[in-house]
């Protein structure tokens, strides 16, 4: 590989870097979004959580859970194009 396109994939690697970042910071936000949902929900009553208040905050935290998820699987993708990127300048 000459200099030129190694010079692009430390370009690409370095952005990528940026990307993993911004999704790892979403993740956080998301997990403290859930936590705080979570919290709502292991305070309330019994009779609140198993009535419509309960289920609604169980959706939302399944739902945020499923976001923290997909952020992972996504860190992990672009964990693995780096690691191909890397492979590929040597």
């Amino acid at each position: 590989m000459n200099k030129q396109r190694r010079k692009q994939i430390e370009n690409l690697i370095e952005r990528l870097s940026g990307i993993v970042g911004q999704i790892d910071d979403l993740k956080q936000e998301i997990e403290t979004i859930r936590d705080e949902e979570q919290d709502y929900f292991d305070n309330m009553p019994e009779s609140f959580q198993s009535g419509d208040k309960g289920d609604m905050a169980q959706s939302a935290i399944d739902a945020l859970e499923e976001a923290v998820s997909g952020a992972e699987e996504a860190i992990s993708a672009f964990d693995q194009i780096d690691s191909s990127l890397n492979t590929a300048s040597e």
